[in-house]
């Protein structure tokens, strides 16, 4: 499927499609993946649970996956250039951007959750099932839906809804990183410390900002600190973390760690 007129070559259609198609992964990817932090690529996996790296170095590998994908769609976009002068040239390269889009969600929804069972949308809740076909409705059909409407507006009144999908994308990713953000008095953070860090080092770290330890995993690397009121949490990367999270109670994935304290 693809938004535009048979006069534009196929090369200018799959530019939209594969800006969409990335698009749609790095949203996922940044919004799921790390702000509200609902599951990581392959959080339903028994094994790569056991770590936290392994998560983190698939969700890497998913990105750069993303990018070349917008890098294609950037090479084929810059190839028919010669097309943007042309009449709805950029209402029709939105239209595909949205199909590509949707049609990410669409295949994430049916490869990764229905068939592989990698992940789900919330791996923390009772009935996952009602995510997967929300996050399905909302961000895979309704962008593909869009793109029918906007192949069928006039040029002389183009949707202005469906004038930027990196706007609606800025503005869920902003509201959501503001909804994950913790309750106040709560100064419990989890730490993933680089590679290399022995336990001596991070209990340095924790000592320098006065926190108390809660628990650690059985490789040392993960640690779930308390910090006292008025503790910059960013003051840890300075003393070996690699990365600091705020979600701790929310966090699903960090559920199925082994824990100790």
């Amino acid at each position: 499927m693809s938004v535009g007129q048979s006069q534009y070559p196929a090369s200018f259609k799959w530019a939209g499609h594969a800006l969409g198609f990335s698009l749609g992964g790095f949203f996922d990817g940044i919004l799921l993946h790390q702000v509200l932090q609902w599951h990581h690529l392959l959080s339903g996996l028994e094994q790569a649970r056991q770590d936290i790296r392994v998560l983190i170095l698939a969700d890497g590998l998913f990105h750069l996956l993303m990018y070349i994908v917008a890098v294609v769609g950037l090479w084929l976009l810059w190839r028919t250039r010669r097309e943007f002068p042309a009449a709805e040239a950029d209402r029709l390269l939105w239209g595909n951007v949205l199909i590509g889009f949707g049609a990410w969600h669409v295949l994430d929804a049916i490869l990764s959750h229905w068939i592989l069972g990698i992940h789900r949308i919330r791996m923390d809740v009772d009935n996952p099932l009602f995510w997967d076909v929300l996050w399905l409705a909302v961000f895979g059909i309704l962008p593909i839906i869009l793109a029918w409407v906007v192949a069928r507006s006039s040029t002389r009144r183009p949707p202005r809804l469906l004038s930027s999908p990196l706007a609606l994308a800025l503005g869920v990713g902003i509201a959501a990183a503001l909804a994950a953000l913790p309750a106040p008095g709560d100064n419990a953070v989890v730490v993933l410390f680089r590679p290399g860090t022995t336990p001596a080092q991070a209990m340095a770290a924790l000592q320098r900002l006065d926190g108390a330890l809660l628990w650690t995993d059985p490789s040392g690397q993960v640690w779930a600190i308390d910090l006292p009121s008025g503790a910059d949490p960013i003051e840890l990367y300075r003393h070996g973390a690699m990365l600091v999270s705020n979600s701790i109670v929310p966090a699903g994935c960090l559920e199925w760690f082994s824990i100790q304290a």
